[in-house]
């Protein structure tokens, strides 16, 4: 079974670093090495791997998505949040992370982000490593 680590956005569009959060469930599955999978299973939202060094990078990354794609562009679709599902498609919803040594292999300045596109809400994250 994936763990679940829940989350509770604050914004309609926010990067949350969950890379403490997803070591945890590794180191707490026992995977000594393997792989890790990061899920989403929300149409407004998504993962990614980027620089977690500066919070410059996630508000350049927010604010460039927020031009790309609007949120008041005339979309068809009634409920109001379509530029978050394109969003949720351009980043993806998942992410696939190497374990070695109970340990997440990541670059330096590599960090695991949940993005929020359609908040604030709770929200849920599936881990599973093997």
């Amino acid at each position: 079974m994936p763990k679940v680590i829940n989350i509770r956005t604050e914004y309609r569009s926010e990067m949350v670093d969950i890379t403490a959060l997803v070591q945890k469930e590794v180191t707490e599955s026992g995977v000594a090495d393997g792989v890790c999978i990061v899920y989403v299973p929300h149409t407004t939202a998504g993962v990614t791997i980027n620089e977690g060094a500066d919070p410059d990078v996630c508000r350049d990354i927010i604010t460039k998505l927020n031009e790309m794609v609007p949120a008041d562009a005339g979309y068809r679709h009634m409920e109001g949040n379509s530029d978050g599902h394109i969003k949720a498609s351009l980043v993806g919803s998942s992410v696939s992370i190497i374990v070695e040594k109970r340990r997440l292999v990541l670059g330096t300045w590599q960090k695991i982000f949940f993005c929020e596109f359609d908040g604030p809400r709770s929200r849920r994250v599936y881990v599973k490593a093997g």
